[in-house]
């Protein structure tokens, strides 16, 4: 499994494909969770911990890109 809880989220540049997938997926979850409790705080070693929907949905386009980028 691919550990991702000691990486830089703003430079997404050394990331491999199956570490871009586990953070997309994070994402995603972090966004439902959002959706249905706006109250829900991510977890304590989370590195989406105090970011918003809209900083998230960001967040999701760049991991898209860095994916796209290393398929080609």
């Amino acid at each position: 499994m691919a550990k991702i809880g000691n990486k830089d989220i703003n430079d997404l540049s050394n990331w491999n494909i199956k570490e871009l997938r586990k953070l997309r997926i994070s994402i995603n979850n972090r966004i439902q969770a959002l959706e249905s409790n706006p109250k829900k705080e991510a977890g304590p070693k989370s590195l989406l911990k105090g970011m918003e929907k809209g900083d998230l949905k960001e967040l999701l386009l760049a991991v898209k890109r860095a994916e796209k980028s290393l398929c080609y």
